[in-house]
């Protein structure tokens, strides 16, 4: 006999194994019932409950004994019918509930990190920037190195014409040594401003930083750029850039 429809119906293996056990017992004690349905002894007194509380299996008691019996097996239609019911008052109760889970959701953080390799890898993660900055926010960056690679100077600068255009404001912290004529170059493109820090750092990494998102970029020896996406630690660095922000000075031919 081919059960599965039953399993689909809400019972269990076990509950399945004592109810047909029962359809061909009738009125029995325990003993029979567990060499019947090879159920060890130790879970059959639970699954006989179970099933009462399904109304599938009935219990009399006689002189201290107690007496199992199973229910029609239309019985089985009327679970059903029961807890389809009790499945579609829930699937209401929980319509109900979706505009409050939509917006825990909505306000739980969520973080994830992704990897990139290149200079197109930078490229491409810095670009994610515009995906959700608008108009009057911005970005900033960290710890630009002095020296950067010909074509990424090239990049850079059509970059800014593009975000100037959008509306999207940057600043920029330099390393101490940056040549004055790139500081310069930065500084000429309409919503930006490029200082050199007053620390002495020598990383050749920088953090780039917009609403919930950390940019490490590594120009040299290799090119990477590792974007977390996390409000915490965006907020984080953003701190920090605005400690060393406040100790640079405003560029000045």
């Amino acid at each position: 006999m081919d059960t599965s429809y039953l399993k689909e119906a809400g019972l269990t293996d076990g509950e399945i194994k004592v109810y047909l056990a029962l359809l061909e017992l009738g009125l029995s004690t325990s003993g029979p019932i567990i060499e019947k349905s090879n159920i060890a002894r130790s879970i059959i007194y639970h699954i006989l409950d179970k099933l009462m509380q399904k109304a599938l299996v009935s219990c009399i008691t006689k002189e201290k004994t107690r007496y199992f019996q199973a229910s029609n097996p239309k019985k089985i239609i009327e679970y059903i019918d029961e807890r389809e019911h009790r499945l579609l008052e829930n699937k209401k109760k929980v319509e109900k509930m979706l505009p409050q889970l939509l917006l825990h959701q909505k306000m739980s953080p969520k973080s994830q990190a992704n990897f990139y390799v290149g200079f197109k890898g930078i490229r491409t993660a810095h670009e994610h920037s515009y995906e959700k900055l608008k108009k009057g926010e911005e970005y900033v960056y960290l710890g630009v190195p002095a020296y950067q690679p010909e074509e990424q100077h090239l990049y850079w600068q059509r970059d800014h014409v593009r975000r100037a255009k959008l509306g999207i404001s940057t600043r920029m912290l330099f390393n101490k040594g940056i040549d004055k004529k790139i500081i310069a170059n930065r500084n000429s493109f309409k919503l930006c401003e490029a200082r050199e820090m007053n620390a002495d750092i020598k990383s050749p990494a920088c953090f780039m930083v917009y609403k919930d998102t950390t940019l490490i970029v590594m120009q040299y020896p290799e090119s990477f750029a590792i974007e977390i996406v996390n409000k915490q630690v965006a907020d984080s660095f953003k701190a920090y850039f605005e400690e060393f922000w406040k100790s640079a000075k405003s560029f000045s031919i």
